[in-house]
């Protein structure tokens, strides 16, 4: 019975009159649904393993973002498959898997009967469409492309949300293996130490200066914590506003790019963030200088947009647009967005820099935790080591001095 249930998969799909069709169909995998589908001349929208009613309810609490990506996806299908653009945010609306995504496209649906354009009654949703959304469906609406516009915003937001996912996953064990070595630390000073401190005094006796170091740190930490806490509060407020200040964020930020390693894989990160944008807008039919600018807002680092900024002029007064970044970008990047300018493929030079540097910062991203994590586990043994040395030296003495 497990088996039958494993190959049935529930289906949604297209005519090609551009009708809806659902329905479940036996399988013995995902393709083989889709092959079906296809012999039937089905365009397939969705097509997912039957599922159980745990599974519906966990697919109705989609992230926001997932359920933009899971949203644009489906929208390009439906486009390509020449769904009227009524119809796929009708359908795109009911199968949001985000409730409140779900009263966005709906709103959206409601501007567009009422004779705003997609692009304008996307505007309206600021929270889940932002400006890079904006302006590649106008070009897409305005140059016929409406489903090649959607399907290459679901490439970009599918490999945006890879990246971040794995950046988060790569650095997760190091985080938690940080907070468990500070939590060990701190249980060994605020409460095994105390108590040692006490046995030891109703013994006597003079006690080694590493024990007696112990005894101080424990002792600050555990009559003086709250000072501690208001220091840390106190300093977390003080550069909170500190970097709310455009002078000293610039000031930051020009640092940052200043440290070894982290500042290389920032310089990085933000290349290929610019270069993916500019070559997605260029593909979807948008000028080269309003394209720069509109990517000048996906840099996460304010030193690289100021940079893109004096592109930007360079560009309006005439100058061609890898010399113009030759001191913002990376040389690479820039010599490979040189080829493309004469090649007359900008726009495909720019998404293979976006994936070269996507790729480079993943690898520095993997080698730093290979550091790290040593690195922790060596800390963290010191400290323990530390700690469990002051204490058999002073229950050593102690030994000697009784016998």
């Amino acid at each position: 019975m497990s088996s039958a249930a494993a190959g049935q998969f529930r289906y949604r799909a297209a005519t090609p009159d551009g009708q809806l069709v659902e329905g479940v169909m036996q399988a013995p995998s995902r393709q083989s649904a889709l092959d079906g589908l296809r012999r039937q001349h089905l365009y397939p929208v969705r097509v997912d393993e039957a599922p159980t009613a745990t599974a519906v309810s966990a697919g109705r609490r989609l992230g926001r973002r997932a359920a933009v990506v899971l949203w644009a996806r489906n929208a390009a299908t439906l486009l390509a498959a020449g769904v009227p653009l009524d119809r796929m945010l009708a359908f795109t609306a009911q199968h949001a898997g985000h409730d409140g995504l779900a009263a966005a496209v709906r709103d959206v649906r409601g501007a567009v009967q009422g004779g705003a354009t997609l692009a304008d009654a996307l505007a309206r949703q600021p929270r889940y469409f932002d400006s890079l959304f904006i302006v590649m469906v106008s070009a897409g609406e305005s140059s016929g492309a409406l489903d090649v516009v959607f399907a290459q915003l679901s490439q970009q937001l599918e490999e945006g949300a890879e990246l971040t996912s794995q950046v988060r996953s790569t650095l997760l064990y190091p985080a938690l293996m940080a907070v468990v070595a500070v939590v060990g630390v701190g249980v060994l000073l605020g409460f095994v130490i105390p108590r040692f401190a006490t046995v030891l005094a109703d013994m006597g006796g003079t006690l080694p200066l590493s024990t007696r170091f112990l005894l101080a740190v424990s002792h600050v930490l555990t009559v003086w914590w709250w000072l501690w806490l208001l220091l840390v509060i106190a300093a977390g407020v003080g550069v909170r506003q500190a970097l709310i200040q455009p002078g000293m964020r610039r000031r930051w930020h020009t640092a940052r790019l200043g440290w070894p390693f982290i500042g290389d894989i920032e310089r990085k990160y933000s290349t290929a963030r610019v270069t993916r944008t500019l070559g997605l807008l260029l593909k979807s039919g948008v000028p080269l200088l309003p394209a720069l600018k509109i990517a000048r807002a996906s840099a996460t680092n304010l030193v690289v947009r100021d940079g893109l900024d004096h592109a930007v002029a360079a560009l309006a007064e005439g100058s061609a647009l890898a010399p113009a970044l030759a001191n913002t970008l990376p040389p690479l990047a820039v010599q490979m967005m040189a080829v493309g300018e004469e090649g007359g493929r900008l726009d495909d030079l720019c998404l293979r820099v976006a994936d070269s540097y996507d790729s480079e910062v993943h690898r520095a991203l993997r080698t730093a935790v290979t550091l790290i994590e040593p690195a922790l586990i060596l800390t963290f043994g010191t400290l323990v080591g530390f700690i469990a040395l002051a204490m058999l030296q002073a229950i050593y003495g102690i030994d000697l001095k009784a016998n």
